[in-house]
């Protein structure tokens, strides 16, 4: 998810709330005015020099009794008419981010539950797509170059592996693919080796390592329902942050990570996690129960809230606000896979303790 999609929208200024009001805060005929000051004649004084002047300067006249100088011009009325109200507004082009959303989705489920081996291989795609985005906001933004072909070659193996071989063909593909990162890397001069590999293997288990626990979850024989648990649940989370933070959020959750969030948006996932867990846990999932649905909400709404912070933490270190423009209204790939990619092991986990992994 984004920085903007949790608290009070964007408004006067950058991530910040803007206040909200009924109407104005007073007419604007109510409103005082400064009047002009009265033009007294300039009286000869016998006392004094006709030349002499106050000790602020010309034009400052006196503050009682004094003479005005005559060069001196009435000060003009001053109106303060309110500035117009503000209207929330969502920081996104909506309609954009539901097309494609919608679009998204229609191919994720036509695939999951058509030909499980389809599904795999959007799994895949995604993952190359992501680590293509990372690979290149770290070089733009901080230099550091990541070796992009031994991570995209090693990352589709990695799904395809965990899908086949269960955790132990994950495994040892991330071990290979860090193998591949260290390697591949040496074929260059030897300066920023250390960051270049070290950035290379943390991008290794970012994204295709929890990314292939989605495709562990297909596995079961209820797999196609464990997958759309894991989504629906994902989704329904960070849609109640979104709806309750924007329309209650006061109180920020995180304001140096990501000053949209609130911690009311918090809440608001919480409840609608544990509800739709609730409900999927007992139409959708074989042997499951309402009871497990509850926290198994509770834990996605706590990983997917930590999945969107780690993402902002990366990106304000990066100094983007996201990390690609693939998706209209919603970014890049990686900006819908921040909250899927930490949530797909705690789901599996979850799962595999409440009703087995097959």
């Amino acid at each position: 998810m984004n920085d903007s999609s949790w608290g009070a929208p964007q408004g006067a200024g950058h991530w910040g709330a803007p206040e909200m009001r009924a109407g104005p805060a007073y007419d604007v005929h109510d409103a005082q005015q400064t009047r002009p000051m009265p033009i007294v004649p300039d009286v000869p004084d016998a006392g004094r020099d006709a030349d002499d002047r106050d000790d602020r300067g010309q034009g400052a006249g006196r503050l009682s009794g004094g003479p005005l100088f005559r060069d001196e011009k009435p000060q003009e009325p001053m109106s303060t008419a309110p500035p117009p109200p503000q209207k929330k507004r969502a920081g996104r082009d909506l309609r954009a981010a539901i097309g494609v959303g919608v679009g998204l989705g229609a191919v994720i489920v036509a695939s999951l539950f058509i030909v499980k081996a389809v599904f795999v291989g959007v799994i895949a795609v995604a993952v190359v797509v992501g680590l293509w985005e990372l690979t290149s906001r770290l070089q733009e933004r901080k230099g550091i170059k990541a070796p992009l072909i031994p991570l995209a070659v090693g990352g589709a193996a990695m799904v395809v592996a965990g899908y086949a071989q269960g955790a132990e063909g994950a495994w040892v593909a991330m071990a290979l693919t860090a193998l591949a990162v260290l390697v591949w890397r040496m074929t260059e001069p030897p300066e920023g080796y250390l960051k270049d590999v070290t950035a290379g293997v943390f991008a290794a288990f970012y994204v295709p390592f929890l990314a292939t626990f989605v495709a562990m979850l297909l596995t079961a024989d209820d797999g196609p329902q464990r997958v759309l648990t894991f989504l629906l649940l994902t989704v329904v989370s960070d849609t109640g942050a979104y709806a309750v933070g924007w329309r209650f959020g006061k109180h920020k959750l995180a304001p140096r990570i990501s000053p949209g969030k609130t911690r009311e948006g918090l809440f608001g996932a919480v409840a609608f996690a544990m509800v739709a867990g609730a409900l999927c846990m007992q139409f959708l999932i074989d042997g499951g129960a309402w009871w497990q649905g509850l926290l198994l909400g509770l834990a996605v709404a706590a990983s997917a809230t930590l999945g969107d912070l780690g993402e902002s933490m990366i990106k304000r270190d990066l100094g983007i606000k996201d990390m690609g423009t693939l998706l209209p209204g919603h970014g890049g790939i990686m900006d819908r896979l921040d909250s899927l990619l930490p949530t797909a092991p705690v789901v599996w986990l979850l799962l595999v303790l409440f009703v087995g992994s097959g």
